[in-house]
């Protein structure tokens, strides 16, 4: 596949207009499909689940016409570029149809010169996506969960090691909901009797803790002191104990403020946080997890510019070719994107494959489909 840079030069200034004429074409074809992607994705489940909470008297209706406004923005992301797929196969379908596009062949414009205006408007689109995902779908998403009063409960786990292989605590927070840490478990070893373990010395069981920069402090508080032996030798209660400080109490809480959240209401200042201590806290699962649904956000802002490209060549068709035929393998390839995307993220979250592989594994199969419907259309 090669650009023909010298041809691109000598014709820039001549189709200017046709360049134009191209793009708003691609364009209102694009934002027709991208509306109703959006209708057919929220019509079955979201507005019927918002219109029977309304008639219920669980949301007012204005909070209920707010929850599909906020709605709107994780859609659009997803339907970008399907939007451009579609668009353009549709557009550049009818122009093969008009025999626009044989004409423009005739007089010597290549491939890559009639799609040249569809591939900036696709960077530009893409620029738009990615911007989605940094910016306004992290906030409609905590405004739904707002509206909603909807939180997200976790079973959190954080250890603190002595050293690399010696534990010191491990805190258990079994609920904790909206900055309320509720009936947190700490276990606390000492690594004294051993030279290659620990082994477990008490357990304090409290009914909620604080956090204040710094530091963790656990409240009404009942110690369980163990033996060498392993048995119970005293019970005491204290007011509140201090169980973390420093980073340790920062990080702790970080990683289970984020642990709450899905990923989609994290920006990517956030989330590069978030990944950079399941790193250091060697979380591996979630760091891989997290770090495959990061750089998605860039694969998935890069897919708009490739699925704008296959658009183009499945609209390019031979006069006895059958256009449902490539109607029909455009729908396949974006169904086949967004139902394989829960499985790469199990294969990066269990380490099946790099999260560097996972995420990138699908533009290359669509960048491939690129090189191989060129050669087969003999473009």
């Amino acid at each position: 596949m090669k650009i023909d840079f010298g041809k691109l030069k000598k014709i820039e200034l001549p189709f200017k207009i046709f360049d134009g004429y191209i793009t708003s074409q691609v364009f209102a074809a694009t934002v027709v499909c991208i509306f109703l992607f959006v209708v057919i994705w929220i019509a079955p489940e979201t507005l019927l689940k918002v219109i029977k909470r309304t008639l219920a008297g669980v949301y007012t209706p204005w909070v209920g016409i707010q929850l599909l406004i906020y709605e709107v923005p994780k859609i659009v992301g997803k339907a970008l570029p399907v939007g451009l797929l579609l668009g353009t196969l549709f557009t550049f379908d009818k122009l093969t149809k008009d025999s626009e596009l044989t004409v423009l062949r005739s007089i010597g414009l290549s491939f890559w010169r009639i799609v040249y205006p569809i591939i900036i408007l696709s960077i530009f689109v893409s620029v738009l996506c990615f911007s989605l995902y940094n910016t306004l779908i992290p906030y409609s998403e905590k405004k739904i969960n707002m509206l909603k009063h909807e939180t997200y409960e976790t079973h959190f786990v954080y250890t603190v090691k002595a050293n690399k292989d010696k534990l010191k605590k491990i805190l258990i927070v079994p609920r904790y909901s909206n900055n309320q840490i509720t009936r947190p478990l700490v276990l606390n070893f000492d690594s004294s009797q051993y030279t290659d373990t620990s082994v477990l010395s008490s357990i304090m069981q409290a009914e909620y803790a604080v956090y204040s920069k710094d530091k963790w402090v656990i409240h009404n508080v009942k110690q369980f002191e163990l033996g060498k032996d392993g048995v119970f030798k005293n019970i005491s209660r204290h007011k509140s104990i201090q169980v973390l400080d420093g980073e340790k109490a920062n990080t702790a809480f970080k990683i289970m403020d984020y642990s709450t959240k899905r990923d989609r209401e994290l920006n990517n200042r956030e989330i590069t946080e978030y990944i950079s201590m399941l790193y250091s806290e060697s979380l591996f699962d979630e760091y891989r997890f997290m770090l495959n649904k990061y750089l998605q956000r860039y694969f998935h802002s890069a897919i708009c510019i490739l699925f704008a490209i296959l658009g183009c060549l499945l609209g390019f068709s031979k006069p006895r070719e059958q256009k449902l035929v490539n109607f029909v393998i455009g729908i396949g390839i974006v169904f086949a994107y967004y139902i394989t995307l829960p499985f790469f993220d199990m294969c990066a979250e269990k380490g099946l494959l790099s999260p560097f592989v996972t995420s990138s594994i699908q533009p290359v199969a669509i960048l491939i489909a690129i090189f191989i419907f060129k050669k087969i259309k003999d473009l």
